[in-house]
């Protein structure tokens, strides 16, 4: 889906609602929140796509990871998942969707939660991911739009993954960023959620499709607040740079930057390249948390003692401009 497109949908259609449903499609987050009791609630979200690894085992570790992220970004834990496949079974040996499904099973077992379902389909093109479920307490729900005013803004994983893996496809990719993006890609969330939990954490979101501005722009949108982003302190896979300069950048890039450029105010000391990476479309990104300054540096080392990737405070949240991403 392109940036706005649901904007778009949701504008179009009168959907059904709930008093118990507490975040739904209005708000546009990044997993649906329902009430069952006065200190329980459900968190639900989908995720699939097509494979961006050759290695089947691996796409399915990404796929499970890629789509437990939103749980954790609301502040939940996921409990339970629905498998969905589209496989091209006149095309592909059933062996390739047995270690797609094993990589997955394994990447659940790893984040605690059951598998209890799924659907498949014929298609012809191969594509996996989970509809999943978890539990939250409903005064404890993070959403992208609770920032304040001079919160610090704190990002789990490197950026990059988009243009390595446009790397892969083209077979150029070294060994060594192939290993690196794999892994990065398949590590969960848990772990930096689970530490965030510790701290009064006022906004969170996961970096994923729309890159990190167009993320930024979705938690400053309607806010009357605005964000300022610090190029330098981006951590960035290595290589990436090298890639982008060779010309490998994926197309949704280019469609992020298109629809987000009007919200950013870019200083012309950053790089060309360094603002590819900011629009790169993500596959299982980090979190991106909010939280404010006194916090801040707690979370930044206990994150570092916790997570394997790289950690940073890449920004502030400002009074102005309002609504908009000021990059310098």
């Amino acid at each position: 889906m392109a940036p706005g497109d649901l904007d778009k949908i949701i504008c179009s259609i009168n959907f059904p609602t709930d008093e118990n449903l507490i975040v739904g499609l209005e708000h546009a987050d990044d997993a649906g929140v329902y009430r069952i009791s006065d200190d329980l609630a459900i968190v639900q979200t989908v995720d699939f796509f097509t494979p961006i690894v050759d290695d089947p085992y691996c796409f399915g570790q990404i796929a499970v990871a890629n789509a437990l992220s939103d749980i954790y970004a609301m502040g939940g834990i996921p409990k339970t998942a629905m498998n969905l496949v589209a496989f091209p079974s006149e095309d592909m040996d059933i062996s390739i969707l047995l270690r797609i499904i094993q990589g997955g099973v394994d990447k659940m077992k790893e984040a605690g939660i059951v598998l209890v379902g799924g659907h498949s389909v014929k298609d012809k093109e191969l594509k996996y991911g989970l509809a999943v479920t978890g539990f939250i307490h409903p005064d404890r729900i993070l959403t992208k739009k609770a920032l304040k005013m001079g919160d610090s803004l704190i990002l789990t994983k490197p950026l990059g993954t988009g243009i390595i893996n446009t790397a892969i496809k083209g077979g150029v990719a070294s060994s060594e960023s192939i290993d690196t993006v794999t892994k990065l890609m398949a590590t969960l969330n848990r772990d930096a959620a689970k530490v965030m939990r510790d701290y009064p954490v006022h906004a969170c979101t996961d970096i994923t499709g729309f890159g990190l501005i167009g993320h930024l722009v979705e938690m400053v949108k309607t806010s009357e607040l605005g964000i300022r982003i610090y190029a330098k302190k981006i951590p960035v896979l290595p290589e990436t740079f090298s890639y982008a300069e060779m010309g490998l950048v994926p197309a949704g890039t280019y469609k992020n930057r298109e629809f987000y450029e009007p919200c950013v105010e870019m200083a012309p000391t950053v790089d060309r390249f360094v603002q590819d990476v900011l629009y790169d479309p993500q596959t299982s990104g980090g979190l991106l948390i909010c939280l404010d300054k006194e916090n801040a540096d707690g979370l930044l080392q206990s994150l570092k003692e916790n997570v394997i990737y790289g950690v940073s405070i890449i920004g502030e949240v400002v009074s102005d401009p309002k609504e908009k991403i000021v990059v310098c």
